[in-house]
């Protein structure tokens, strides 16, 4: 299977009044095309500055970054991203919201085109009926489904979740995580997802990644065997239960609160 996404021996520092902050260290991930990849790890190990790498809005000071077999040496219109804030411009309808990046990367795309695209999506997660609506009407869930709409409504090579469930409460992030499955199904795309819910991570990735304290470098890479869509409680079978286990091992080892010498990949 064709990678869509590489990062290869990719190192990274910020400069600060006392001097250069690493980062990342030699870090290496590789995502199939159409598959959907999770990155968890310490607080504060680099994360979010992998999403900014791999979107072209910063550039590694080591290494490469490689989007659909092109270098990423310039900011890329084919990215949707969607954030823990959903950032909806409430002065916009629901709808005028979702069709946003379609008014940037399609200008020549007839209107009537953009409104059934986005009516197509915020029927699909289940938004039907509230396109005239402000973000302010909608529940903190409902924002962030138009979010993903809005995020997906360009067809991007890559869908990049920067913790976008994080501020949601348990019955709500669980219900989103099955119209992420639902939109898998229907909009098939190549993801990236940043988290720091373990269950999260098993429950929507085919691989999850598990970075190391800062600077951080791969430290482990768990495949996800279970079929697509699933059922939420797949969650908790014996499958799931140990990949979790192993996921929090891991975890630990990053933290410095196991041995090093048992991370393997």
């Amino acid at each position: 299977m064709t990678n869509l996404i590489e990062l290869k021996n990719v190192k990274h520092a910020y400069q600060t009044p006392a001097g250069p902050l690493p980062v990342l260290d030699g870090l290496d991930i590789a995502v199939p095309e159409s598959s959907f990849c999770a990155v968890v790890g310490p607080s504060g190990c680099g994360k979010s500055t992998l999403t900014r790498l791999i979107a072209g809005l910063m550039f590694p000071d080591e290494g490469e970054v490689w989007l659909h077999g092109d270098l990423v040496r310039a900011p890329r219109a084919t990215v949707g991203m969607a954030f823990q804030n959903p950032v909806l411009l409430e002065w916009r309808s629901i709808l005028r919201n979702v069709i946003l990046p379609l008014e940037i990367v399609a200008p020549r795309m007839p209107e009537k085109k953009r409104v059934a695209r986005a009516e197509q999506l915020l029927a699909l997660v289940g938004l039907e009926g509230f396109e005239d609506k402000r973000p302010s009407e909608l529940s903190g869930g409902m924002r962030q489904r138009a979010s993903l709409c809005r995020a997906i409504v360009h067809r991007p090579e890559v869908l990049i979740l920067d913790e976008p469930f994080g501020a949601l409460d348990a019955f709500t992030r669980e219900d989103l995580w099955q119209t992420m499955h639902d939109l898998r199904v229907e909009e098939p795309f190549t993801t990236l997802l940043i988290t720091h819910d373990l269950r999260e991570s098993v429950y929507l990735a085919d691989q999850v990644v598990v970075l190391s304290g800062r600077p951080a470098a791969t430290q482990y890479v768990l495949d996800v065997d279970m079929p697509v869509p699933r059922p939420i409680d797949s969650l908790y079978e014996p499958a799931a239960v140990e990949m979790l286990a192993t996921l929090r091992h891991q975890i630990q080892i990053a933290q410095g609160r196991a041995p090093a010498q048992e991370a393997t990949q």
